[in-house]
Order: structure tokens, then C-alpha cells, then sequence
């Protein structure tokens, strides 16, 4: 943890966190692995319980007033629980809260946001579709308009809290005729009648949060629940990018550092050919490349956290918070995956945790817009940011630095 980053007030919070997660009883982690838990719900109460979720909304709505660089940090220490903890912690009091924070009424706030972040109520974010996720403007789910209402028909799938949560952020079609970027609305989505978990998804690793589909029948809406604007959902959508993949990225950090912890405590008494393990650069290396990648991780991660908080210009924090999302996660995985490699078979079996974490990792370069699509994203800013540096001449052309740099015929013009 790079605690000089931090300020005293958070760091006063982040052993608040440790405690709580100290805490967390092991039975839960184990029946949750096992699907014998379908939702956290006590968890999440005992967090709202100790105000520890939303640290960066206002206190008038029950956060902190802290930053963004302090929510990396917490997200961070829930992640030691497990990857699946930290994405039901951060589902709701990162996600659902901050669309209605940014974009919601206060009448909103009072009654989804503070009894969430108090652990009263649970909430799910519903985005992906059977037939569409990375593509946030294929969504079928629609909305019909019946004056003061909206009756709300469609299917949303990989819903993390489903199972378990009291109301939905939805996105669905308004208008038919319209562009796409003008056509869906959000909508706040209570369970009730016409709402109905379909299915559970058997998964590889982080189980016990509820993955579901969820099933909308003519769902009466009140036209007061649409966060932001009728057929503004884009405008939430793009807000919402910040918390769903930098959260992402720094919970990642927290469901790594186990592995190495344990794979560092396990090569220092681990004995072969007369010598600790640890003593063989065979091993060592793999543990210095672990250990700096989880360095540079948090590195970049408070990096972009600090440009969120300080709101430099949307298109840099796009870049950053996608090659963030991109680079801490797959340096995660490789965290995960040397740590296993160290230990040898015994790191392959439930004696340790290592392997539930590999298991669990491999979902976040998946999950919250896959990797590739932060790919196209990034390359696309970057590109972006190199025509209009060049164009406003804000750099040195090092292209003329070659000893041939003006040779006839020979440059692409």
C-alpha cells in the first residue's frame, strides 16, 4: 500500500476496512465458493452498518466526502476477501449510487441511495443482454411510454447481485426512431411484480454473488424513477465507465495480494536440495516480477484516480481509466498465476486459497467492458491525442532527429 499517498483520514478509514474484513467470518468465503451462499446479504449489511461504502459521496447521503484515491484503497481491501466480495460491495455503493448521485433527484437519493449505503436495501446495475454486452446501444429491452408510467419488457443477463438485490438500474429503449445515442433511458426499476430472476449462472470462480438473468413482463415504472433524462441514458453510461472499470481495476489489486502473500510465506519454508525455495532465483524472480507488478498496478491506478479527482478532460480520463482497467487486471492474473507456479502442485489444491484465486481473476478482464474493448478505446484516444499534439505543436518533432530525416522519396507524406 503506498500509504503516503493517502491522507490521514484515510488511512484512519483503511484500518476501519482491515478490521471489518479481519472480520468477515471464513464460513462465508467457503460457502459462497461451494454455491451453498447465493448473496452476501449480512456482509453487506455489516458494511453499511460501519458506513464504509460510498466513501466519495456527500454526507448528506450517507458517504464520506472523501476522493477517489481513497476508494481505490478501500476497494482495494475489500478485494483481500475475494474478488467476488469486492463486486458486490462496489455493484451497488459504486455503481447503482453513482448514477443517481450524479444524475438522479434528491428524492432519489433519499430513497434508493442513503438505505443502500446504510446496508438497508441491495441494488444491481442491468446492462448486458442475451444478445448484446460490450454493445451498450443493441439493447432490446424497451419501454413504453403509458403517460405516467413506463411499462418495461425485456431479459438482462451476468446481473452480479441479482439474486439478491431490492431494485435495478436499467437501460431501455424510448425512442425507436431516434439515433442511438438519443434512444435508451435509465431507469430505476423496484423487484416487484413482473420482475423475475430467471436463472442462476453456474461459474468458474466467483461465486455466491447472485450472477443472474433477470426477466422484465410489462413492468410498471413510475415516470419519476428515470435517472437523468428521457432518453439520456448515454449521458449515465458514460459516467458510469469511471466507477465500473477503475473499481474494477483496483479491486483486482486486493484479490491478487493474497496470492502472493501466501506464495511468499510458503517459499520461505519450503525446503528442497537443502535450502528454502525463496533462495533459488528460479522462484525469487518469479516472486520480485509479482511483487512489482502489483506496484505498478496501484501506481496506475491512484495515478488515474488522482486525474478523476482532479477532472482533467474526459477523453484523457477515458485512456487512463481503460488502460488501467486493461493493465491491472491482466497483471493481476499473472500475480495470480506466478504465485501458483512457486508453490508447485500444492498451490493447484484447496489446501490453499491460490487456486480459487486464479479462478476468480480470470473474470475481471472480462467483465465491465472486456479487455479488447479497452483496447479499442485506448487506441483510439491516443490516437486522437497524438493528431492534435502534432497539429498544435505542443512537442518536439522527433521525427526530424534522424540523419536522414529529409531523405527525397522516401517518407510517407
Amino acid at each position: 500500500m503506498f500509504d503516503y499517498l493517502l491522507s490521514p483520514e484515510a488511512l484512519a478509514l483503511r484500518d476501519e476496512v482491515r478490521e471489518f474484513v479481519k472480520a468477515v467470518p471464513r464460513q462465508l468465503l467457503i460457502d459462497m465458493d461451494n454455491d451453498k451462499v447465493q448473496f452476501p446479504k449480512e456482509f453487506l449489511q455489516e458494511a453499511g452498518r460501519r458506513n464504509l461504502m460510498g466513501c466519495r459521496y456527500p454526507r448528506a447521503w450517507g458517504g464520506r466526502g472523501l476522493d477517489w484515491v481513497t476508494t481505490a484503497m478501500v476497494m482495494e481491501e475489500v478485494g483481500v476477501l475475494g474478488y467476488i466480495m469486492a463486486c458486490t460491495f462496489g455493484v451497488g455503493a459504486e455503481l447503482v449510487c453513482d448514477a443517481i448521485i450524479l444524475h438522479g433527484t434528491d428524492a432519489q437519493k433519499e430513497k434508493y441511495v442513503k438505505p443502500l449505503l446504510k446496508g438497508e436495501l441491495f441494488a444491481a446495475e442491468c446492462l448486458t443482454e442475451p444478445r448484446g454486452g460490450s454493445d451498450f446501444f443493441g439493447t432490446n429491452t424497451t419501454a413504453e411510454d403509458k403517460g405516467d408510467h413506463f411499462l418495461i419488457s425485456g431479459q438482462k443477463r451476468f446481473i452480479v447481485g441479482g439474486e439478491g438485490a431490492d431494485y435495478f438500474l436499467v437501460y431501455a429503449r424510448t425512442d425507436e426512431e431516434a439515433k442511438p445515442h438519443k434512444s435508451l433511458t435509465c431507469f430505476i426499476v423496484d423487484r416487484g411484480p413482473g420482475v423475475t430472476v430467471e436463472y442462476l449462472y453456474g461459474l468458474m470462480g466467483c461465486r455466491g454473488g447472485g450472477a443472474a438473468r433477470i426477466v422484465f413482463d410489462r413492468v410498471r415504472v413510475p415516470k419519476e424513477n428515470i435517472v437523468g433524462h428521457l432518453n439520456g441514458a448515454f449521458a449515465v453510461f458514460n459516467t458510469m465507465m469511471i466507477p465500473e472499470r477503475l473499481g474494477t481495476a483496483a479491486m483486482t489489486i486486493g484479490a491478487a495480494r493474497p496470492a502472493l502473500e501466501v506464495a511468499t510465506a510458503y517459499t520461505t519454508k519450503r525446503r528442497a536440495f537443502g535450502k528454502t525455495i525463496n533462495r533459488y532465483q528460479g522462484v525469487s524472480f518469479q516472486v520480485a516480477e509479482a511483487a512489482m507488478l502489483l506496484d505498478a498496478s496501484r501506481s496506475m491506478i491512484y495515478a488515474t484516480c488522482r486525474a478523476v479527482d482532479e477532472a482533467v478532460e474526459p477523453a484523457r480520463i477515458r485512456r487512463m481509466v481503460s488502460e488501467s482497467k486493461k493493465f491491472v487486471t491482466e497483471a493481476c492474473q499473472t500475480v495470480a498465476e506466478k504465485s501458483m507456479q512457486v508453490m508447485g502442485g500444492i498451490g493447484y489444491t484447496t489446501i490453499y486459497p491460490v487456486e480459487k484465486i486464479v479462478r476468480d481473476l480470470r473474470l475481471a478482464s472480462i467483465w465491465t467492458g472486456t479487455n479488447e474493448v479497452m483496447s479499442l478505446i485506448i487506441a483510439g484516444e491516443w490516437y486522437d491525442e497524438q493528431a492534435a499534439a502534432r497539429k498544435d505543436g505542443r512537442t518536439r518533432d522527433c521525427e526530424t532527429d534522424a540523419e536522414e530525416a529529409f531523405a527525397a522519396d522516401e517518407k510517407i507524406l
